[in-house]
């Protein structure tokens, strides 16, 4: 028989340069850090590992790091999923495997640092989500496979089920490092420039206006005079208007009866 394959770190860390970001760092306790709870850590970084969220980590601003779920499988093919008590199709990620990675995890964290679990079930991620985030010390996410995850897992260490949106995805990876990278820009020092967070898509809870830069005309399109003239409060106005606009038209959810018509 052909023994069942392990997806340990050693085997993948010599292929994959860019886990080098996450080795051999010490951990600080002012240094905001992400715990992956994943069958399969070589995915990480991943797109973490690029542009200023790859540089962020490089720099030290924050940490990432991986627990293998498989290392806590059970028996000699390391199992970590049985089938569903009750029947149904597909397997179910075991609590005895899920609870020690979960602990192994936890040993790390300290101050405020939630445990989130990716779930298509779970509240929708969105911007206030990642503001939160990153005013924690850290967070620890599970990312789940097959047909979820023991429930009393969630309950035993009160985890909260978070979603992209309302849709199914193979695994919480993808997800997690979704949610990552929106945390991580937020942080001290992440950006070149902080004010880029203030003005951006629901950070004020409205949708970015347009934004224009050079040539002045292009395929006989211009820039709209107004961004031109060098007045900041009519450039101001416009911009806010413009917010207002496409978030009822693209968005109208968005809207509160206190936004008023203009």
């Amino acid at each position: 028989m052909k023994p069942t394959r392990s997806h340990g770190r050693q085997s993948i860390r010599a292929t994959l340069q860019p886990r080098e970001l996450m080795q051999d760092k010490p951990d600080y306790a002012d240094v905001w850090q992400a715990r992956i709870v994943t069958l399969f850590p070589d995915l990480f970084p991943g797109v973490l590992g690029a542009s200023l969220s790859g540089k962020a980590l490089q720099d030290g601003l924050w940490q990432l790091h991986t627990h293998d779920l498989r290392q806590f499988g059970i028996g000699k093919h390391r199992n970590v999923d049985d089938t569903p008590a009750g029947g149904g199709a597909g397997m179910v990620m075991r609590a005895d495997v899920v609870g020690p990675a979960i602990e192994a995890a936890q040993a790390h964290a300290h101050g405020r640092w939630p445990i989130l679990y990716m779930s298509p079930r779970g509240r929708r991620f969105d911007q206030a989500m990642a503001r939160d985030l990153a005013g924690c010390a850290g967070v620890t996410m599970l990312c789940g496979r097959f047909e979820g995850v023991d429930e009393r897992v969630i309950e035993h260490y009160g985890i909260t089920e978070v979603s992209l949106g309302d849709f199914v995805m193979t695994g919480g990876e993808l997800a997690a490092q979704a949610m990552i990278d929106a945390t991580v820009r937020l942080l001290p020092g992440v950006l070149g420039n902080a004010e880029s967070t203030v003005e951006e898509s629901h950070s004020n809870g409205l949708l970015e206006h347009p934004q224009y830069t050079r040539p002045a005309i292009w395929n006989d399109r211009e820039i709209p005079p107004v961004l031109m003239s060098g007045n900041h409060g009519e450039i101001a106005k416009w911009r806010s208007a413009q917010s207002l606009t496409l978030t009822r038209s693209r968005r109208p959810d968005l809207i509160t009866d206190e936004d008023g018509d203009t």
